[in-house]
């Protein structure tokens, strides 16, 4: 008893997958993902084995519905699944078997311009709907708008059960840590009492930690900053030099040192620039460090 959309950002080809549910651990079952090959969702009584032959088949050349139509081909329990897939393209495929209907809840699908979403045990057809809409009408980046649509899913009413576990998965190639890899965002809440709210929290902590700076945040390092920088600093003990505002070349190498031992890997420069998303995230968890 679950729900997910799979969907394509066509501004950049990157793929993913966001899903809540009911059952714990749901991000181990149902995503699966390759960059610039596809994604697939299998759920309700989830194959794993859909995951995996669906994206070789995508990345073999087969169309969604021609991979979809192989893997129920060759499945016994076909009533009792729901798959669904998307591929490198925006185009999608998707299944609900016929036992579904005879569960409590609504189970369905509803196909998007580059998104699908689909879910059992659901509320109602809303769910999906409001999922795809959600999807369609935000211009945030992929990572953004597959969670607003599970915030959207649950708002019309989610799962019939309730809420236990949540997971995201976006792919985008060389789009991972430090750039050697292509899990662009890999989230998942296996327990937890509101796992879309988990999962929103947990996102803004990847941002942070895994991706590079954004140009337009970057701001140089003026003696009024450096002063506050290095109070900080002297506040988490890394830090026992004179508080003022020069910022020279040991400085410099402190603050990279800091900045690794706070997680914010991806963001380390040369030291002349200050990342602000870095600066507001220190301020909300250490607050503004008191004049001396």
């Amino acid at each position: 008893m679950t729900y997910s959309i799979l969907g394509r950002d066509a501004a950049n080809g990157d793929l993913g997958i966001a899903v809540a549910s009911r059952f714990p651990g749901v991000g181990g079952l149902v995503p699966y993902g390759e960059a610039e090959v596809g994604a697939v969702a299998t759920q309700a009584f989830g194959n794993p084995r859909h995951g995996t032959t669906g994206l070789t088949l995508l990345r073999c050349g087969a169309s969604p519905r021609q991979a979809l139509d192989v893997l129920l081909g060759g499945d016994d329990s076909a009533g009792r699944r729901q798959v669904a897939l998307v591929d490198r393209h925006g185009e999608t495929a998707f299944h609900t078997g016929a036992e579904l209907h005879t569960w409590d809840g609504w189970a369905g699908s509803a196909p998007g311009r580059q998104c699908v979403a689909l879910g059992n045990g659901l509320a109602g057809p809303d769910v999906v709907g409001d999922m795809v809409a959600t999807f369609e009408n935000s211009r945030l980046s992929l990572a953004e708008r597959l969670v607003a649509a599970l915030e959207a899913g649950r708002r019309a009413g989610g799962d019939i059960r309730g809420q236990q576990a949540a997971a995201l998965l976006v792919l985008r190639r060389d789009g991972g840590y430090g750039g050697l890899d292509d899990r662009h965002v890999v989230i998942s809440v296996y327990d937890h009492a509101h796992p879309i709210d988990e999962l929103v929290r947990c996102s803004a902590l990847h941002r942070l930690a895994y991706f590079p700076s954004e140009p337009a945040a970057l701001v140089p390092i003026g003696p009024e900053v450096a002063l506050e920088l290095k109070r900080l600093m002297t506040a988490r003990h890394v830090y026992a030099g004179p508080l003022d505002g020069s910022w020279d070349d040991d400085v410099r190498r402190r603050w990279a040192l800091f900045l690794g031992s706070e997680n914010y890997d991806n963001r380390i420069n040369d030291g002349l620039l200050l990342d602000l998303e870095v600066l507001a995230d220190l301020r909300s968890r250490y607050g503004a460090p008191a004049p001396s």
